[in-house]
């Protein structure tokens, strides 16, 4: 599927204070000397990992990862390098590493890009996560032009569907930026497309050894969330959910979103923070990304909004979402009908991905469609932005990918009928009660 582009940051370099806070994260206090993922810290459950094992030269592990792959100039950021699957940009180094690798000169380059292949890590209602790496950025001499980016990425439309950007950096300058995406672009509350971010921070070491990267989003205080970021333990950067305002948080960042690494090479911050067009005829080949490992860790959430586990889903007059016929073929519709408390009526709400699921496959609207009036049917697990359903604080269920909401066809109190996707209107026909 086509993938949100990564924006723009912003052009002017926002150095923070000194005296953040210091914080002790049990497995994170200071730069990693094996690449070893660490365990949880105690009350910490680890949800994905990767410790980049494997021969010297191989690719990454394709249960883990897929490749973004074609010219940087598709990813809307003014980049300009071409993102490969070649082992030349992205492979293991043999000794527990992931190598990013990239080659080239004057305006032809190549790089590397990867991407979880399904929403793998979000915060728990009530609860807390937190995503981590260990990171060696690029040194490669006259680095004009380098982007590192280690981040992550929510399902669906851009910017409402949500990002965080946990490490970047620009031109080897041996900093580091923590930012937030979200809302409208461009514009909002968010002020897309630059975002909410620390700007670019001193990163001593950054480029000559390993360094912990770190972002938490704390969902415990439910009245104004939060996320922190992390360089080596110390806490540099927070936004929270008052600065953009409850719904256009929960949009973005009140489910799973995927995790990406990628180099790239050129294009609107590494040029606005040089006043300059990068790369340059003097930029080096060759600067590498190496990451030791990454890892996602959750608490146990402690909200209500969404509930663990399977029952009906009620709507308007209270009938009952319903997989028709209990026929699990592709393209079956989903229906309000009677509450029967039958297996066609028995949902689940799976946060790995924030998708709906009845008698083993997903709730999907029918061909990925974002028009009002699509039908919404049943259809294999398949990690798209069709499959994405968001809870919202009105008992809406928000679609990002279509920017729609699951809608009661003309307010339909009669048993049979199809349910679609509409403009979220807050009415009563989409409101939704999960089990």
């Amino acid at each position: 599927m086509t993938l949100p582009a990564r924006p723009l940051l912003r052009r002017c370099v926002a150095l923070l204070a000194t005296g953040a806070l210091t914080v002790l994260l049990t497995a994170f206090a200071g730069p990693e000397a094996q690449g070893a993922v660490p365990a949880p810290p105690a009350g910490w459950t680890t949800v994905f990992s990767d410790d980049f094992n494997g021969p010297a030269g191989s690719p990454v592990n394709s249960s883990n990862w897929m490749y973004n792959t074609g010219p940087g100039s598709n990813f809307g950021t003014g980049e300009i390098e071409t993102m490969t699957n070649s082992t030349s940009n992205v492979h293991l180094d043999g000794n527990g590493n992931l190598n990013i690798t990239a080659l080239g000169s004057g305006n032809n380059w190549t790089s590397g890009r990867i991407q979880t292949p399904s929403a793998v890590a979000g915060a728990p209602a009530g609860g807390k996560l937190e995503v981590t790496a260990s990171i060696q950025q690029p040194n490669p001499g006259s680095g004009l032009g380098y982007w590192p980016a280690f981040w992550m990425l929510g399902q669906g439309q851009w910017p409402e569907n949500g990002e965080i950007d946990i490490m970047e950096d620009v031109n080897a300058r041996s900093q580091v930026a923590g930012t937030i995406h979200c809302g409208v672009y461009p514009g909002g509350p968010c002020n897309e497309g630059n975002g909410i971010g620390s700007g670019l921070r001193d990163c001593g070491g950054c480029q000559t050894g390993f360094h912990t990267y770190t972002m938490i989003l704390d969902r415990t205080n439910t009245s104004n969330e939060s996320i922190t970021f992390y360089l080596d333990g110390a806490a540099y950067f927070t936004v929270t959910e008052g600065q953009v305002g409850a719904s256009t948080w929960q949009q973005a960042f009140d489910h799973n979103l995927t995790i990406l690494f990628d180099l790239a090479m050129g294009g609107g911050f590494p040029n606005g923070v040089c006043g300059c067009t990068t790369p340059t005829g003097a930029t080096t080949s060759g600067g590498t990304m190496t990451v030791q490992y990454v890892a996602a860790y959750t608490t146990t959430g402690g909200g209500t909004n969404p509930p663990p586990g399977g029952g009906a889903i009620t709507g308007y007059q209270g009938l009952c979402l319903d997989d028709r016929s209990a026929s699990t073929a592709n393209g079956n519709p989903i229906q309000v009908y009677t509450c029967n408390g039958t297996a066609a009526q028995q949902w689940t709400f799976v946060q790995a991905g924030t998708t709906l699921h009845v008698l083993g496959k997903c709730l999907d609207i029918a061909g990925g469609g974002t028009a009002n009036g699509t039908k919404v049917q049943l259809y294999d697990c398949n990690n798209t932005g069709a499959q994405v359903w968001i809870p919202q604080s009105n008992g809406a269920l928000y679609n990002p990918q279509s920017n729609k909401c699951l809608d009661d066809t003309d307010f339909s109190t009669t048993p049979g009928t199809q349910v679609q996707i509409w403009d979220c209107a807050g009415s009563a026909n989409q409101v939704w009660h999960l089990p």
